[in-house]
């Protein structure tokens, strides 16, 4: 006879009355310490956040909106422009690389910049700044491709962030209008003589500024009150970068030194600027620039000096704007099919007067300028010879919006290995229309 055997289950430890209590007294444990946690932080001493007022009554909720966040310090801000430079065209051959590429034959409406630059505090010490522009060509003849301009930050010193260090891709300390902004400036395009220094007027590298605060809210000033500002460079500025300009590689282990001095003074209701600049390096020329034929030096290692001097008074209504510069640099000889290292020199004056009407402002101005000398970027280190004379008028309606038309006469040689000596004259009426946001 079979015996039917009773089958027993164990109960899950979770279940046995000893885990009973165990798990009791860890739920009330817990509870009791989450109760007394939020009791506690609901008293903390708002002075960290609200600096010695009164403690918050709603206790977590009233400390999350006295909490500033840092992406609550962000601000976006940028401009757009429209350019067509072929009315009144007399010679469709003129051309310059290092300008407006669609001067010339193939050229018609373009959209010369849009920039969107993203940039804030977010530490009392910490201020960030990007700024890509999405108009930039790849050199291949197609337009409107995004290229990173600017990516640095700012690590302050002291509290007023009088001394600072700059590290990133950001302008390299040469020249008033190389640092000018592309949206304040009043000619279309920057000047050869200066310009030629650094193309793009950027590099990747680490530079030093110190300004009291009182200047640096007077730089400030010059741009936010239309004066056409350069920005905030510092009284003082040093620092080191690759030399080889903006979203290039760096070709050997050495770097550009670069300095500066400026000063803004207050003379009576009138300001003028005055500063010192130079850098010195040794630049790299790059293989896939240089022509079949072009005699150059092994290392492919030049020479590459300069010093510059810059007058500014701003347009109170009458302004003027003077730079020049000398110095040494890889440019093609002609005679010998060769690049050298040989003198450069050339600058510009410009006068400006500024009229306000109502609520709208019109700024016509004039600009003569001479560069002779190479062009380090371009292929062979092309040589040039520039002597160009502008005259235009800048009208703002709104602060939104401003409209430029500048006639430009220009003469322009430039040598290198294919073309030796190629000479163009001509004028052209050039139209601008800038969004700013």
């Amino acid at each position: 006879m079979l015996t039917q055997n009773t089958l027993t289950i164990p109960k899950p430890f979770f279940m046995n009355n000893s885990s009973k209590s165990i798990l009791t007294k860890s739920f009330f444990i817990v509870l009791g310490i989450t109760f007394v946690s939020i009791s506690l932080w609901s008293q903390v001493d708002s002075t960290s956040v609200n600096q010695g007022k009164a403690k918050p009554k709603n206790g977590i909720e009233e400390m999350k909106k006295n909490v500033v966040g840092w992406f609550q310090n962000i601000s976006i801000r940028g401009y757009m422009q429209v350019r067509y430079n072929r009315l009144l065209e007399t010679n469709p051959k003129l051309r310059c690389e290092q300008c407006d590429r669609s001067w010339g034959d193939g050229g018609g409406i373009s959209i010369r910049r849009m920039r969107v630059i993203i940039f804030g505090k977010i530490h009392e010490r910490v201020f960030f700044y990007i700024q890509p522009d999405f108009a930039s060509s790849p050199g291949s003849g197609a337009g409107n491709f995004a290229q990173l301009r600017d990516a640095y930050l700012d690590i302050g010193v002291d509290k007023k962030n009088e001394y600072r260090f700059r590290i990133g891709q950001s302008k390299v300390p040469f020249g008033f209008e190389n640092m000018q902004s592309s949206q304040n400036r009043l000619p279309l395009d920057r000047n050869d003589a200066l310009n030629s220094a650094v193309s793009n007027e950027r590099d990747l590298g680490v530079f030093f500024y110190w300004a009291p605060e009182k200047i640096r809210q007077r730089f400030s000033m010059l741009v936010n009150e239309g004066l056409k500002g350069s920005g905030d460079y510092g009284v003082v500025g040093v620092g080191v970068y690759n030399g080889q300009t903006a979203n290039q590689p760096t070709l050997n282990k050495g770097v550009h030194i670069a300095a500066r001095v400026t000063y803004p003074f207050v003379v009576k209701n009138q300001i003028i600027e005055a500063s010192l600049q130079g850098y010195t390096g040794k630049y790299q020329l790059d293989r896939a620039r240089i022509s079949e034929g072009t005699k150059y030096r092994a290392d492919m290692l030049y020479t590459d000096q300069r010093a510059a001097a810059s007058f500014i008074l701003y347009p109170k209504p009458f302004g003027i704007l003077a730079e020049y510069n000398i110095g040494r640099g890889p440019q093609f000889n002609r005679h010998t099919d060769s690049i050298e290292t040989r003198f450069l020199h050339g600058g510009y004056v410009m006068a400006s007067y500024m009229i306000n009407i109502k609520k709208q402002v019109l700024i016509p101005f004039g600009r003569a300028h001479f560069y002779t000398g190479g062009k380090k970027h371009e292929t062979d280190a092309r040589y040039h010879w520039v002597n160009e004379y502008e005259l235009g008028v800048e009208w703002q309606p709104i602060k939104y919006f401003e409209f430029v038309a500048m006639y430009t006469y220009s003469k322009r040689r430039f040598e290198d290995f294919k073309t030796q000596a190629n000479f163009q004259e001509g004028g052209l009426l050039r139209l601008q229309a800038q969004l700013n946001f």
